[in-house]
Order: structure tokens, then C-alpha cells, then sequence
């Protein structure tokens, strides 16, 4: 396989949103608010969770890791977006826009996989309650962390190589406001093939097992909170899981809404708009959603400030 002819290509335009220079002033402001509400939201989580004793758990180192991938996932695509609008330029190099791909993807896959360890470990604790501290120990944990990291490095390694073997025209307008894998592949001048069918073969494996897990998880922690006889118990086991299965939620939901925008509509803008909702509202929304409803969290940030504990 002979790499494609991408030597005359030096950048790419990334269209963005909107061409009207009026508008452009109000998308930066936007976007930079969003996104240091993303930061400062999952940097909050990371330092509660490092800081306070009593939340160095399973859960909770779980989700430190998820709050560190949000961060390093939106950085990823409002920091050049921000940057582009600032200085009144659309371009991206070509090395630019093929690792801003690697690195979204790379994230993408993290957020997938880690949401579906976080549902083993609430299935573990609800379901085998007396066993949860010898299965979820802190080397099976830091195992399951290195795995979602590698096969999330190889998956976005993968598609990132084979971007590079197709051709390009020299100049190249991108409808969107970050270098997405769909996109490029869409917009390369070279048979497209092979990578359509690892993509598409990649994405229905690496999505359908981690939400397969995280449906057997839950059917079965359903059953096992039913078999509670309690409505105190069934509401207290039901509450350690309510956060991450709104995450659940609105990161697939996010995400189906995406791709049947992009299917239905084949509007780039339209697409272009519903991608904010995964790369930018759903890690915003994270840090709300996992401490509005959590006392631990809550008492561990104002312990942080200097408020009573």
C-alpha cells in the first residue's frame, strides 16, 4: 500500500460555524466560556477526589480519570477553534489537523471505554456488596485504566495511519470546525474503501461491546435493587448510579443525535452544530451532573475552600 500523494498539501481550511465576521465575536466568547467551565468544572472533580481520603475508591478514581480525558478531549477542539477565530485565520497544517484527528479519537474511545468500566464497578457494588473491596482492588483498576488507554491509542493509531495513505486536494476546505475522521476520509480525492470499512468495522466493535457491558451491568443491577425489599435501601442503591447513567445518557444520546443529523440532513452545518453537543456540552455537563447529586463530592469541595466539611 503506497502512502497518497500529500506532499503539495500544506494546510486545510477549517470552515467553522459561521463565515459572517459580526458573528465571530459572539461564537469566541461562547466557546471560551464553555470551555473554562469544562476545565475548571473537571479540574474541581480532580482535586476533590485527589485530595480528600475518603473519596480514593474505585468510583472515584474512575472518575478523575474520566474528568482528566473531558479536559484533554475539548482541549483538543475549541483550543485551535478559539485560537483560529482569534487571529482571523482558518488554516490548520496538514500534521496539525491529522494529530488533532489522533487525539480526538484517542479521547472519543476514552470517554467509551471508561464509562463502561465505571458501570462494571457500580455493578460490582451493588450486585456483590460484601466482595466489592477484594474484586475492585487498586492494581485491577489501574488494569483497567491501562487497557482503555491502549486500546484507545492503537484505535486512533490505526485510523490516523490510514488517513495518511490517501490523497488530498491541495487545497482543501473542511466543513467543520476540528479535523474529524469522517470528514477527511469524505473529502479525500482517493479510494476511500479500506478505510471506510475499518472505520465503520472499528466503530460498531469499540461501541457496541463497551455499551453492551454497560447494559448487562445495569440490567442486572436493576434486578438486584427490585430484590431489595426496602424502599429507603432500593432508593440509596439506585442513587450511587444515578449520576453515571445520566452521563451514559447524554454521551450516547450526544452521539446517535450526531450521526443521524449527519445521515438525514447532509448538512455540514447541521452536523457541525450537533458535534457540540459531545465535544463540548457533554464534558461541560459532567462535573454538574457527578457532584450536584453527590454529598461526598459536595462536602470534599467545601472542604477544599476552606468551608466546613
Amino acid at each position: 500500500m503506497e502512502p497518497g500523494n500529500n506532499t503539495e498539501v500544506s494546510e486545510f481550511l477549517l470552515l467553522g460555524f459561521s463565515e459572517d465576521p459580526e458573528l465571530q465575536p459572539l461564537i469566541f466568547g461562547l466557546f471560551l466560556s464553555m470551555y473554562l467551565v469544562t476545565v475548571l468544572g473537571n479540574l474541581l472533580i480532580i482535586l476533590a477526589t485527589v485530595s480528600d481520603s475518603h473519596l480514593h475508591t474505585p468510583m472515584y478514581f474512575f472518575l478523575s480519570n474520566l474528568s482528566f480525558v473531558d479536559i484533554c478531549f475539548t482541549s483538543t477542539t475549541i483550543q485551535k477553534m478559539l485560537v483560529n477565530i482569534q487571529t482571523q485565520s482558518k488554516a490548520i497544517t496538514f500534521g496539525g489537523c491529522i494529530s488533532q484527528m489522533y487525539f480526538f479519537t484517542l479521547f472519543v474511545g476514552l470517554d467509551n471505554f471508561l464509562l463502561a468500566v465505571m458501570a462494571y464497578d457500580r455493578y460490582v457494588a451493588i450486585c456483590h456488596p460484601l466482595h466489592y473491596t477484594a474484586i475492585m482492588t487498586p492494581q485491577l483498576c489501574g488494569l483497567l485504566v491501562l487497557v482503555c488507554w491502549i486500546l484507545s491509542m492503537l484505535h486512533a493509531l490505526l485510523q490516523s495511519l490510514m488517513v495518511l495513505y490517501l490523497s488530498f486536494p491541495t487545497h482543501l476546505e473542511i466543513p467543520h470546525f476540528f479535523c474529524e475522521l469522517n470528514h477527511l476520509v469524505q473529502l479525500a480525492c482517493s479510494d476511500t474503501f479500506l478505510n471506510d470499512v475499518v472505520m465503520y468495522f472499528a466503530l460498531v466493535l469499540l461501541v457496541t461491546c463497551p455499551l453492551a457491558g454497560i447494559l448487562y451491568s445495569y440490567s442486572k443491577i436493576v434486578s438486584s435493587i427490585r430484590a431489595i425489599s426496602s424502599a429507603q435501601g432500593k432508593y440509596k442503591a439506585f442513587s450511587t448510579c444515578a449520576s453515571h447513567l445520566s452521563v451514559v445518557s447524554l454521551f450516547y444520546c450526544t452521539g446517535l443525535g450526531v450521526y443521524l443529523s449527519s445521515v438525514a440532513t447532509h448538512s455540514s452545518h447541521s452536523s457541525s452544530t450537533a458535534s457540540v453537543m459531545y465535544t463540548v456540552v457533554t464534558p461541560m455537563l459532567n462535573p454538574f451532573i457527578f457532584s450536584l447529586r453527590n454529598k461526598d463530592v459536595k462536602r470534599s469541595l467545601k472542604s477544599l475552600f476552606g468551608g466546613k466539611p
